[in-house]
């Protein structure tokens, strides 16, 4: 399947001047899917941490705002490297942890040859957070449910 979004990630992810993707939509619209088959197509290895579902994954952000740092504990807990350009950091459900969404902002202007993306819906409650936004260091792009033709074109 092929959503109409994909382009703009290719696009995001071959960028010189990349930012952390931050995916928001509606819950439900295939956030999750559409990260992980780009992840697939693009990159050697995915990284996939929900915030939401498993909160242990929110103690990486407690301990440091060190993207460097951070990959360290993130490759740990996963038993191998997370490597610059080669694998996709996903962090799922964002919204769940503020430190997390603030994170972005250090991978921004500390460690851009990581590859992050992070999705989440309700985000507009951690706009209500202040300072919790990393404001100009994210690339937002919006997922909204299947079209008409992203629906005649999978098939289903």
């Amino acid at each position: 399947m092929e959503r109409a979004l994909t382009q703009k990630l290719t696009e995001w992810a071959e960028s010189p001047k990349r930012k952390p993707l931050l995916l928001q939509g509606a819950r439900q619209v295939g956030k999750t899917w559409l990260l992980e088959d780009f992840a697939r197509r693009h990159y050697e290895d995915l990284t996939y941490y929900n915030l939401d579902e498993d909160p242990a994954n929110r103690v990486f952000f407690t301990r440091t705002k060190n993207p460097d740092e951070l990959v360290r504990l993130l490759s740990a807990a996963r038993g191998r490297p997370v490597l610059p350009a080669r694998t996709l950091i996903v962090f799922d459900e964002i919204q769940a942890s503020p430190e997390a969404l603030g994170s972005l902002k250090y991978f921004c202007e500390h460690a851009p040859q990581y590859h992050v993306a992070a999705a989440g819906s309700l985000l507009g409650v951690m706009l209500a957070q202040p300072g919790a936004f990393p404001v100009g260091r994210v690339h937002i792009e919006y997922l909204h449910s299947m079209s008409f033709t992203e629906f005649l074109q999978a098939g289903v």
